[in-house]
This record gives C-alpha cells, sequence and structure tokens, in this order.
C-alpha cells in the first residue's frame, strides 16, 4: 500500500482517478456547485432536461447552489434531483423528516425552500430511493436517459451513497448491483456518529435505503468532493489501490469522466 506514501504535491500524479488538489473546503464546494449550475445553464440553452444524483455529504455546495440560482434566475423546472440516500427505521420504513439526521429534510430545509419558488422543479422531480419499490429509481434513471453527473463523497471505507463494502462479491459483480435496501457497515455507522451523534453509535440508524452502485457508475460523469482529516487515505486508496467490492469508490478507476476534489487536508500525506 505504498499509495498511503503520496505527499501531497504528487497527488494525482498517474492516479486511476483524476485527483485535483484544491486548497481549502470552500473551493471543492464551489467547483461542486458550479459544476451543477454549468450544466443546468447549457442543458437549459439547448430545451434539454437535467439529472442529478445528489448527496447528502458533502452538502456545503448547497448553499453557493441556492444562490447562483436564485441570483442568476437560473430555472430548475426541467432538472430531476435523484438524491443518493435515506436512512430507515427497523421495519426498513423512512426516518421522520423532522428527523436531524433526515436527508429528504435537510434537502426540503436547505435546498427546496430556499429556491425562487418560480424557478424550482415540481415535487415529483425531487426524488429519494423508495425502500417499498427500490427499482422504481432505477427505472426513472432509464426513462430520463441516464444520468448527467453523479455528485457525491467518499466514505470511510470507500463506500459511494451507501453501497457498502462486501468481500462476497467481485468488483465486476459488485458493479451491477442496483437500489436497495441494506444494513449499514459498523464503520459507516460509527464514522457518521463522530459527525451527526456526538459519538453515539447506538444512535444512528442500522439500515439505510440507496441508489445503485450500477446507477452511480452509469452517470455520464461522476463528481466527488472529500475534505476530512480521514480522507487522506481515502483518496488515495480510491486513486490507486486495487479495483475491489472491498473498497467501493476503486469501481471509478473504470470510469469514463469521474474526478475527485480534494481540499489541502484531505490531499496531505496520511502517513
Amino acid at each position: 500500500m505504498d499509495y498511503f506514501q503520496i505527499p501531497a504535491q504528487e497527488l494525482g500524479k498517474e492516479s486511476r482517478i483524476p485527483v485535483i488538489p484544491l486548497g481549502d473546503s470552500g473551493e471543492v464546494f464551489y467547483e461542486l456547485a458550479m459544476e451543477m449550475v454549468t450544466a443546468i445553464r447549457e442543458h437549459n440553452a439547448r430545451g434539454e432536461k437535467t439529472v442529478f444524483i445528489c448527496p447528502v455529504g458533502p452538502v456545503g455546495q448547497y448553499p453557493i447552489f441556492v444562490r447562483l440560482v436564485n441570483r442568476e434566475r437560473l430555472s430548475l423546472k426541467s432538472c430531476w434531483f435523484i438524491n443518493m440516500d435515506e436512512y430507515l427505521n427497523d421495519d426498513d420504513t423512512y426516518i421522520g423528516k423532522d428527523s436531524p439526521l433526515s436527508f429528504r429534510g435537510f434537502m426540503e430545509r436547505t435546498v427546496y425552500s430556499k429556491i425562487d419558488a418560480e424557478l424550482l422543479m415540481p415535487p415529483e422531480q425531487r426524488v429519494f430511493p423508495d425502500p417499498a419499490d427500490p427499482g422504481k429509481v432505477d427505472r426513472l434513471i432509464e426513462e430520463l436517459g441516464g444520468v448527467d453527473i453523479a455528485f457525491g463523497g467518499i466514505g470511510i471505507n470507500g463506500h459511494l451513497a451507501f453501497n457498502e463494502a462486501r468481500e462476497d462479491l467481485t468488483a465486476q459483480e459488485f458493479a451491477q448491483l442496483g437500489t436497495r435496501a441494506l444494513t449499514l457497515n459498523p464503520e459507516t455507522r460509527t464514522a457518521n456518529a463522530i459527525g451527526d451523534r456526538c459519538g453515539a453509535i447506538d444512535a444512528m440508524p442500522k439500515r439505510a435505503v440507496t441508489i445503485g452502485i450500477k446507477q452511480i457508475l452509469g452517470a455520464r460523469k461522476v463528481r466527488l468532493g472529500v475534505f476530512r482529516e480521514w480522507h487522506r487515505s481515502v483518496v488515495r486508496q480510491a486513486a490507486y489501490g486495487e479495483v475491489t467490492a472491498h473498497f467501493p469508490a476503486s469501481l471509478l478507476q473504470g470510469h469514463p469522466d469521474a474526478v475527485i476534489y480534494t481540499n489541502a487536508v484531505a490531499a496531505s500525506q496520511p502517513f
């Protein structure tokens, strides 16, 4: 695992996923927001729809995106925002929107309610994977002609959305997994508990619904942002490590147009 020794000034050289080191986290969020705005503006000018897979992590791009949409009077009427995932109760129903952990609640409070009503897409174009019908979002993506850009981050075990690491599948088998409900791995719950529950692992949901890795890999572009201290190792393993279901982000090494934006913290050498 010599890639863990790659210094910041060499990160991205000969990487199998392009890595763009930036300065502070604001630069990462700005790049993601501009990718969103630029794609929508170009598609609107051609009379085309825009289809994004959207994360709730990273989230710093959304205030920038909202401000630009409102300032430029950029119509989202032909946009579909398909969110990556959502936490579930033990019976595989959505957690309540009023929960601070709810991604549906976050998008409503932070994105949709902040955009001027005359610019906002209708509710049916603001989509979350449905634990009662996981294949519904996959069928929608096919009907829409595919995803223009899948945005996201990388989890501590390399997960994209909540496509958790698997030891029982080959990379090729893993790449075919569609949208589904699943049990979260302990390391995911631990890492998320640190940021979201002050370390209270037992207060974190055990289940989630996630868009498929197949749908992410099938997007025409993939744009990821990393910015945490532990992303130092994660970004290197994703870009230089073995392609395996053990570390899902490594599958992007075969994607024709994937980019990882990293801040200076995440670009620093791990050890």
